[in-house]
């Protein structure tokens, strides 16, 4: 499980918003100060990541005020696959019909090689286009929803 901290910002009628500092790995390399990363990291403020969740009092447990502080996590194992698709299935797609233009091209079913490189770049696309309907509309699309997993109350933060 990944977890992250993020703070409750609002709630409104079966949702909740969240917001959670974004870390940079900059700040602790030993490389800080001639890295030209490290220099847009230390010049660029931190940015905030906000999130709207559903809301149920019955799920979580504890009711949510705003200030309090909240775990939100992701199962690994859903992150891992979800990279998987939107990294090889534009290369799966890519190869795939690059090799079938390619094919058509010997087979001198194609007149031109533009018409190859035009079936190579069409299943790199579609293979985008694939993953892009995976990750919004797909069965695993719920699995990556973050989750939140405790409850921190505000009164407790400062003691």
């Amino acid at each position: 499980m990944i977890k992250e901290l993020a703070n409750v910002v609002a709630i409104d009628a079966g949702q909740v918003t969240v917001t959670s500092q974004i870390k940079s790995t900059c700040s602790g390399c030993a490389q800080l100060d001639t890295c030209g990363s490290g220099q847009i990291a230390k010049a660029l403020p931190q940015a905030k990541l906000t999130l709207t969740l559903p809301y149920d009092i019955n799920i979580i447990g504890k009711e949510l005020k705003q200030g309090d502080c909240v775990v939100l996590a992701l199962p690994e194992k859903h992150i891992l696959s979800s990279a998987g698709q939107v990294y090889l299935l534009p290369l799966l797609g890519l190869i795939t019909f690059s090799a079938v233009g390619q094919w058509l091209l010997k087979q001198q079913i194609l007149p031109h090689e533009l018409y190859a490189l035009g079936f190579g770049v069409t299943g790199g696309y579609l293979g985008y286009r694939l993953a892009k309907f995976q990750q919004k509309e797909g069965l695993h699309s719920e699995k990556l929803q973050p989750k939140i997993i405790e409850v921190i109350p505000s009164t407790n933060l400062g003691k």
